[in-house]
């Protein structure tokens, strides 16, 4: 495929796959539940980040985390007592455990009982490099963040392709007449997000010739948003849709697309 027909592929399966229908199978339902922004940017962080493993099992843990925080987590995060955090205690999904949900917790009240919304967690830096950088440094600043809780929290620091991360950016800042991303917060431009990179988008991406480098680092995100830009360079990770669409239809049919023979 040449430039245009290779735009034109994308913004077909983009179409095709950011509709509401998308929703109901994955982690994105979880803040979909809330209607308060708050509600939705804790649920969408917790859901973005356990996103490891299958779509159900995600959704199903996540559940299981939003109903131990009775089903209202700014409430929760910002009025708990010491009594009401037993409910947190046995919760695991894959190594993200109780430990590590505590301090989730504990840092979360500490943050909104200073800010309004986690935007403005997001909003340091130049680029979008130094911005996930300085939201992981911010998020391990309290004196008694456990050490094995950073893995959870990925930055480009450590060469992190921060998949997670930034799917959870794409939920919060892309403003979508579909109704599928959120578009709450306004103060980071949609031009300057970069795309997650799971199996999925990283297989389809290379076999469309949009990803050379051997590994899935940041400089490899950074590489495919920036192939991405030239499609569309005011929304380039609505094309994560397009890609993460084709890798999980190709999987279930397990078979290769036409397109890619």
């Amino acid at each position: 495929m040449n430039t245009a027909q290779l735009r034109d592929f994308l913004e077909e399966h983009y179409d095709r796959y950011d509709q509401p229908a998308f929703i109901e199978n994955d982690p994105i339902s979880l803040p979909h539940r809330f209607t308060q922004k708050q509600d939705i940017e804790i649920s969408g962080l917790f859901a973005a980040l356990l996103a490891w493993g299958q779509r159900k099992t995600i959704i199903n843990k996540t559940s299981e985390l939003l109903r131990r925080m009775d089903d209202a987590p700014h409430q929760f995060v910002l009025h708990h007592s010491d009594d009401d955090l037993k409910q947190l205690l046995g919760f695991c999904h894959r190594t993200f455990c109780d430990t590590d949900l505590l301090y989730f917790v504990h840092w979360l009240r500490w943050y909104y009982q200073q800010h309004e919304s986690l935007e403005d967690a997001f909003l340091h830096g130049d680029t979008q490099k130094e911005r996930l950088q300085n939201f992981h440094n911010l998020f391990f600043s309290l004196a008694d963040a456990p050490q094995r809780t950073r893995k959870h929290v990925a930055t480009p620091a450590r060469g992190s392709a921060c998949k997670r991360v930034n799917m959870y950016l794409r939920w919060m800042v892309r403003p979508d007449v579909r109704g599928v991303d959120f578009g709450l917060w306004t103060r980071l431009a949609p031009a300057n997000l970069i795309c997650p990179c799971d199996v999925h988008v990283e297989r389809i991406a290379r076999r469309l010739g949009l990803m050379t480098r051997t590994v899935v680092d940041w400089q490899a995100a950074e590489d495919l948003t920036a192939h991405l830009r030239t499609f569309d360079p005011l929304d380039p990770v609505k094309y994560d849709f397009a890609l993460f669409g084709l890798g999980v239809e190709e999987k279930m049919e397990n078979k290769q697309n036409p397109i890619f023979r």
